[in-house]
This record gives structure tokens, sequence and C-alpha cells, in this order.
């Protein structure tokens, strides 16, 4: 919960099978903190263990997807508790997106940038607005970019995770169609209609089927668990281990 009493995570059902996920920071773009990573990963574990969805539309409110960290947060005098486990607060909403047989369908809107990027990543299919945006953009301070590194690998060639994660560069919904790390781009007032069409249409599969192809789809790239593959990623960076400050690309 927020400090005002709002939940983090906003959940409701548009359609029969369809989870609709929403991160509720709007305020600050969707930013990242540990209370919300917390309530996401929990979110995410109860739609996989509901054999009433079948699949997940994950976005944010407010007309914004998730702008990364949010530095404010994190830099608060006193330091916040959960600063210090972010990092593996952070990876349970990925193992569970990586454990999930449920469909997932991103809805990009205005920007996805370092963490951000990495929750657009992660889902099977992605769509975004015209004049929105996906930023990897962690090579500008010398971070490392783990989550993104990961889901890149796992579902694009060396060559265009190195464009997307060495570059750093925003790239616009056209552009993410053209590479394929998008499905559509529409323009931006509807993508959240164009993202539950899809969904709707992913939802009228038989569930089991659906669940057996992605299950399927992920065995036959790797055999890691979530946690192996995750844990694989963290252990390749040369500094793994060495704390760092976190710094946000900026979304102005």
């Amino acid at each position: 919960m927020s400090s005002s009493g709002e939940p983090l995570v906003l959940v409701d059902h548009p359609s029969p099978r369809v989870a609709r996920v929403r991160l509720n920071r709007p305020e600050r773009r969707n930013a990242l903190t540990g209370p919300l990573a917390v309530e996401l990963a929990e979110t995410i574990e109860a739609v996989n263990d509901d054999d009433a969805i079948s699949v997940v539309a994950i976005g944010g409110a407010g007309g914004a997807f998730c702008s990364g960290l949010d530095l404010k947060a994190f830099n608060e005098d006193p330091q916040p508790d959960w600063v210090a486990d972010f990092g593996d607060l952070w990876r349970r909403v990925h193992r569970a997106l990586f454990d999930s047989d449920r469909i997932v369908v991103g809805a990009l809107e205005r920007a996805a940038v370092n963490g951000g990027a990495a929750l657009a990543l992660a889902c099977d299919f992605l769509v975004a607005g015209d004049e929105s945006f996906l930023q990897v953009g962690e090579i500008q301070q010398g971070m490392a970019a783990p989550m993104n590194t990961a889901w890149l690998r796992l579902r694009h060639s060396e060559a265009l995770a190195a464009r997307v994660a060495l570059l750093g560069d925003r790239i616009g919904g056209p552009e993410l169609v053209r590479l394929g790390l998008a499905n559509a781009s529409v323009p931006d007032a509807e993508v959240w209609p164009a993202a539950l069409e899809l969904a709707e249409r992913l939802a009228a599969h038989d569930p089991t089927g659906a669940a057996r192809i992605k299950t399927s789809l992920r065995r036959t790239v790797v055999d890691d668990t979530a946690e192996e593959w995750f844990r694989r990623a963290l252990d390749a960076d040369p500094l793994a281990g060495r704390r760092m400050r976190p710094i946000a690309a900026r979304d102005t």
C-alpha cells in the first residue's frame, strides 16, 4: 500500500480469463520501489495460481508504463529498510514472470526505462504507443543491466541485445516493432484498448494448450530454473557483488 492507502498494484478483469495488472504510482510515472516490487511479485504469483486466468496484461496507471528506479525514494534520509534488499525483491518479480505459463501482454505507454524496460521485455507480447519509447539506459551510468540482458538474451539474438543495451538510446514504438521487440505500435490513446483486444484474442484459445505451448517454447531454449537463469545473468557481470549506487536514465 502507498502512504495514502492506495494499492501500489491495481488488478481488474476486463474480460473472462484476462487479468489486467497496473503499477499504481502515477505521480512518479510508476517508478520502482521496494514496496511496489513486493506487491507486483505477490500479484503475479497469485495470477500464476489462478486457474481462471490464462492471459495477463501488464502496464501502468496514469498513462505511463514505468520510468525505472525511483531515485527520490532510494535516496531518502534515513534510507528505507528495503533499499538493501531491492535486488532480491525485483528478481522475485522476474522469477514469477519467468515461471508463469500465462501469456503476458505488455501495454507500453509513454516510457519503459531501465527497470521498466526489463518489465516490458519480460512480456510475451508488447503493444507500444507510437510516441512511447523503451530505453535500456544503464550503460550511460556505467551500471550493469542484468534483468534487461537476461530477457534480451532469452528472447533475442546477441546482436539485437547489444544494439539495445550497448547503445542505450530511446527506441520508439515503430522502431520497437521493426526490431521485433514489440508486436504493434498504435496511437498512444489506443495502447490499452489494443493490448486488451490482443489479450482477449489470446484468452479465447484453450488455456491448457496455451500453457503447454508457452512452457515448451521456453524449455526448448533453456533448461534453467528462473533462479538459475537470473543468477547466471548476475554472475556474468565482471563486477558482480560490488555495491553501486542505483541511477536511472532520465525520462524527460
